[in-house]
């Protein structure tokens, strides 16, 4: 669809010479250069310059403001910082510094050059205007550039009226985001448990299936947080869950394989051992997180983590289990409980067995037939 949109708007470049239709060119060069500028910048910004260009020789000064501002975008996707800094000013001089669109202008030149009080006059302008989503953004990102520049205690404050910003609007990833900042902030000002506190509800918001790179990040600073507060098996368990979401950043990894060689490497039965030591409504969040983890880890890793489990398994364990691997595919499901039941006894299977009949009748069905799968592939002489 979007290369049809592509070649439509080529097509329309041809159709439209800038001396005989200089503001049809112009407007499809505005579509076509802000549709390119993720994946082709260097180009977005040659197209957008010449419509900003052409829309200011016809005196439209809104939407020459309007192209300058995504050229802008255009320049600093393609690293020239220093040039879409200027294309934000001349936007924000455009578009006029009372209006939303003005207040874009100054929000994206403040992103640049990280100028606290260019973002706190777009989030006024924001505010003024009854931008919520908008405003929220700014805030939050006026709290991130306070506790960049290490002005710690104006960030939690900035930062906690973001968040309380980004619960108005219903916006998981704002919300996600800020509280990841947040706990930052908090952790950086010796607030360690509300650090905890933040972190955690940055790693509900980022789903590790919604929002993966998101929410290694939050875990791998989940993992400093809890480091911080003397909580071993907890931190060790949040670097794993860094490391072991698929395509995790490269800086997440690196963070995360520090704080597990300060806790002396990554050990196993930290889950079981947990278990133990919270009370039973926190089971299914600490259960939940580990067992994505092992679906996805390698064989060894699996076995280890695996072998550790069924010493500690007993009936609560084995629902605890259950309940989350309901909610898995199929294959997922059958890789945890090949495991688990690779290194387990018959006992570990009968608990498993007892656990299922504690579910709704279709859910015990799904265990019974998946283990009777699973020990006729172990039977077959083919494996």
């Amino acid at each position: 669809m979007a290369m049809n949109v592509v070649a439509e708007l080529e097509e329309r470049l041809q159709r439209y010479p800038a001396d005989r239709y200089p503001v049809q060119r112009a407007t499809a060069l505005f579509h076509l250069g802000v549709l390119l500028t993720g994946e082709k910048p260097a180009r977005a910004s040659d197209l957008l310059a010449e419509c900003a260009t052409l829309f200011q020789q016809a005196a439209l000064t809104v939407e020459e403001g309007k192209a300058r501002n995504a050229l802008g975008a255009a320049l600093r996707e393609n690293g020239d910082l220093v040039a879409a800094a200027t294309q934000f000013r001349r936007a924000a001089d455009a578009l006029g510094d009372d209006g939303i669109e003005g207040a874009a202008a100054l929000f994206n030149l403040a992103l640049v050059t990280r100028d606290r009080s260019t973002l706190e006059q777009a989030r006024q302008i924001f505010s003024a205007r009854g931008a919520r989503r908008e405003e929220a953004w700014a805030t939050r990102e006026l709290g991130a550039l306070e506790l960049e520049q290490g002005d710690m205690q104006t960030a939690v404050v900035t930062l906690e009226r973001a968040l309380a910003l980004a619960d108005v609007i219903g916006d998981n990833a704002a919300v996600g985001a800020t509280a990841n900042a947040l706990g930052l902030a908090y952790l950086a000002t010796g607030r360690t448990a509300d650090a905890v506190d933040a972190l955690r509800r940055a790693a509900g918001a980022h789903p590790r299936s919604i929002r993966p790179q998101e929410h290694a990040m939050v875990k791998g600073n989940l993992a400093l947080a809890y480091e911080h507060a003397g909580e071993v098996r907890r931190a060790r368990l949040a670097a794993k869950q860094a490391l072991g979401v698929p395509a995790a950043p490269t800086t997440v990894e690196a963070q995360a394989l520090a704080t597990l060689g300060r806790l002396g490497g990554p050990g196993t039965g930290d889950l079981a051992a947990a278990l133990a030591e919270e009370p039973t409504d926190e089971w299914p969040h600490l259960v939940r997180e580990e067992i994505a983890r092992w679906a996805d880890a390698e064989d060894a890793t699996l076995r280890a983590e695996a072998g550790a489990w069924t010493r500690a398994q007993d009936l609560a364990r084995a629902e605890a289990l259950l309940n989350v691997l309901f909610e898995l595919p199929p294959e997922a499901m059958e890789r945890v409980l090949a495991a688990i039941l690779a290194v387990g006894s018959e006992h570990t299977r009968l608990e498993l067995e007892r656990a299922a009949a504690l579910f709704h009748a279709p859910q015990e069905m799904r265990l019974r037939d998946t283990l009777a799968r699973l020990e006729e592939r172990r039977n077959s002489p083919a494996t």
